[in-house]
């Protein structure tokens, strides 16, 4: 099923059989786009919402000289744009990171489902509540952490939330993300991600190269990022 990822049983909460199928039934496509495409655009009218299958994609905003400022990061199981269905456009742009595999929900499909299916809705909302969750936390890691703590801090979110989609066994995983990546997605240069790079790996902490991230020392690498994963809501963190 294309649905299986979301709200999996390693989540806070999680879909019955019949929400599952009524979920999966509300599907009207199936889009594989390559990797680096923007497929919505800021502002665009919106009659659909998208959960991600397979991949890692974004939501973006470029500033004034075109530079491009990360600011979410999906997994398989996500809805990246859920928010899009009251607000009907979004204020940023969406785009693959990887080759990503997306289904395609239709807004008039949604509002049915969330008429006939109450205690969907209310999961649906909660996978919106997730998102707004892990900006806080994406603000607290830019606000208050060094350099590498910032670094540290994604690695750490990015395993927990892909060991709740079943895509990390929790020491391994793959990360299909280049250092301007981490750099637009920690606020900081390259270079400076580079020097990180090799500190956490200098230290034991993580390894991460060629698309591919090795946990270390899972402890150590949760204390230098300050990482509490409470506000992912999984049922086993």
């Amino acid at each position: 099923m294309y649905t299986d990822r979301f709200l999996k049983d390693k989540r806070g909460v999680r879909l019955e059989p019949a929400e599952r199928a009524a979920l999966e039934a509300a599907i009207s496509d199936i889009k594989t786009f390559p990797p680096r495409k923007t497929v919505v655009f800021a502002g665009e009218t919106m009659n659909f919402s998208m959960l991600l299958i397979d991949g890692l994609m974004s939501r973006y905003i470029d500033d004034r000289r075109g530079f491009r400022q990360l600011v979410a990061v999906h997994v398989p199981g996500d809805f990246m744009d859920l928010h899009g269905f009251p607000l009907k456009q979004l204020d940023h742009d969406v785009a693959t990171l990887t080759a990503s595999t997306v289904a395609m929900v239709p807004h008039r499909a949604l509002e049915q489902l969330i008429e006939a299916e109450p205690p969907l809705a209310r999961k649906l909302w909660f996978a919106t509540l997730i998102d707004a969750a892990i900006h806080r936390a994406w603000l607290f890691r830019l606000g208050r952490l060094d350099a590498t703590g910032r670094v540290a801090h994604f690695i750490c979110e990015m395993n927990a939330r892909l060991v709740a989609a079943d895509c990390s066994d929790g020491q391994s995983f793959a990360l299909g993300l280049t250092q301007v990546d981490l750099a637009e997605i920690c606020g900081l240069t390259t270079v400076h991600v580079n020097r990180v790079v090799r500190i956490l790996r200098e230290e034991g902490l993580c390894r991460i190269q060629a698309g591919r991230v090795e946990i270390l020392d899972l402890k150590r690498l949760t204390a230098r990022a300050q990482f509490d994963p409470y506000y992912l809501y999984n049922a086993h963190p």
